[in-house]
């Protein structure tokens, strides 16, 4: 009974979930000019004028630019934290891995307020650099703690083996540790990507016109005229977004299969 208590629980909870999408995602494929049911018929022009469309075009290929931007520099100053706190080479590691989890915590209009400060001082604001460190600064707790989990799963003792062989402390890290911390290393960078696809508050206060996303087209769109449009780029946003997170399941499950053979 409380088996199937449970997975009751589960199938319901999976439906409250799934209950915006499903209902939003079919009007990405009307054939009219409203967000309404019934459609009057099946049609790609909305993905169309995705493709068409100037400022829908700029904004894709903006998303695109600043997200991988800041994924690589996300995931080497992730990587760079997680190694430090993992081999305490800071004073008072537990604080310390608490301030990289601020940002995961702290109200996206106060963090956005103290970054449109930051850079407004460094001259980097309404600048793709200024919008792929606002990016970055809320992607690195992704990676801080995908790595993080990803080293501690590494048996220090195949490293203290590869040392004793003669491989110096850069050999080891490049040939052992690296391989090994490889799959958090993914998995980092598939949330940090989908992090920096979906965030509109920080965007708002640091990007400036030229820099518009397609997360922040899509509130710009809602705020002006609601379009069957919106609905087309939300379908993209879901397909990229369930796509990296298979992708990080993949390489999780790899990650699980290959532990008990280390």
């Amino acid at each position: 009974m409380l088996r199937g208590a449970q997975a009751l629980f589960g199938t319901l909870a999976v439906i409250f979930l799934l209950a915006p999408l499903v209902a939003i995602l079919p009007l990405a494929f009307t054939s009219g000019i409203f967000l309404n049911y019934p459609m009057p018929s099946v049609s790609l022009r909305w993905f169309d004028e995705l493709a068409s469309a100037e400022v829908w075009r700029l904004a894709i290929v903006n998303s695109l630019v600043i997200g991988l931007g800041a994924t690589v520099l996300s995931v080497v100053l992730g990587t760079l934290a997680a190694l430090g706190l993992r081999n305490n080479l800071m004073p008072f590691p537990n604080v310390i891995r608490t301030f990289f989890l601020l940002p995961m915590v702290v109200p996206a209009v106060v963090l956005g307020v103290g970054l449109q400060i930051s850079l407004s001082r460094l001259g980097l604001t309404s600048s793709y650099a200024g919008v792929i460190l606002a990016h970055t600064v809320l992607c690195v707790p992704f990676v801080v703690v995908s790595v993080s989990t990803a080293l501690q799963g590494i048996d220090r003792r195949v490293e203290r083996a590869a040392a004793s062989l003669g491989a110096s402390p850069a050999t080891v890290f490049r040939r052992v540790t690296l391989p090994l911390a490889m799959p958090g290393m993914v998995t980092g960078a598939v949330f940090a990507f989908a992090t920096s696809l979906d965030e509109v508050v920080l965007t708002l206060f640091v990007a400036g016109p030229n820099q518009r996303t397609l997360a922040r087209q899509m509130f710009s769109s809602i705020r002006e005229n609601i379009s069957p449009a919106i609905a087309a780029a939300a379908f993209l946003l879901i397909l990229g977004t369930l796509l990296l997170a298979g992708l990080a399941g993949l390489m999780n499950r790899r990650r699980r299969v290959q532990r008990p053979s280390a």
